[in-house]
């Protein structure tokens, strides 16, 4: 076995070097932050001096227009756009016309177990994480978090089960709080 070069692990030998940039309201160095909406640049001063920008630059804005294709409201042409929520289709026609295709929720055939009128939907959040919420909301505000089964809660009675992970196995247990019941695994 070979023996390993303790040189390797000398800091000054491998340091990083780090570039900095300087603000420029007061030429101190700006530090990469974190916040509620992500990574942004903000000067080490703060609170003297309040100088910020964002760590990427997004567009935002009309990518293509598709003349082919007219907005169902006011006749005018449809665009694929940019927005902070990702890519979508709106009417070039905004502010005057907020018309935008909404992706269709894909439903599930199960009831949703606390209104009864209502079906489970897939749906993401703003991370993107998919949830399973009832297509009656706001009026009903039913949200599991794993994907729902359309059987009974042996132990409490719930209408619907849902799978989870549990030690590595891939089971149905019951979304109530109160109630402990863990199925066999699938």
């Amino acid at each position: 076995m070979s023996r390993i070069d303790t040189g390797l692990f000398n800091a000054h030998e491998h340091a990083l070097e780090r570039e900095f940039e300087v603000c420029p309201l007061c030429g101190s160095e700006l530090h990469i932050l974190h916040g509620k909406r992500g990574q942004f640049l903000g000067c080490q001063s703060y609170p003297g001096c309040s100088y910020s920008r964002p760590l990427t630059h997004q567009e935002v804005g009309i990518i293509e227009v598709m003349e082919d294709q007219l907005c169902p409201e006011c006749e005018r042409p449809l665009a694929l756009k940019s927005g902070r929520y990702g890519i979508y289709i709106g009417c070039t026609g905004y502010p005057e016309c907020s018309f935008i295709v909404r992706e269709e929720e894909p439903e599930t055939d199960i009831a949703c177990p606390e209104c009864r009128k209502g079906q489970l939907v897939a749906r993401s959040g703003r991370t993107g994480k998919t949830f399973y919420g009832c297509n009656a909301y706001p009026k009903c505000k039913y949200v599991v978090n794993e994907p729902p089964h359309a059987q009974t809660c042996p132990d409490c009675g719930w209408k619907i089960l849902v799978e989870k992970r549990i030690r590595g196995e891939l089971r149905l247990i019951c979304p109530q709080r109160a109630c402990k019941y863990r199925g066999e695994a699938i």
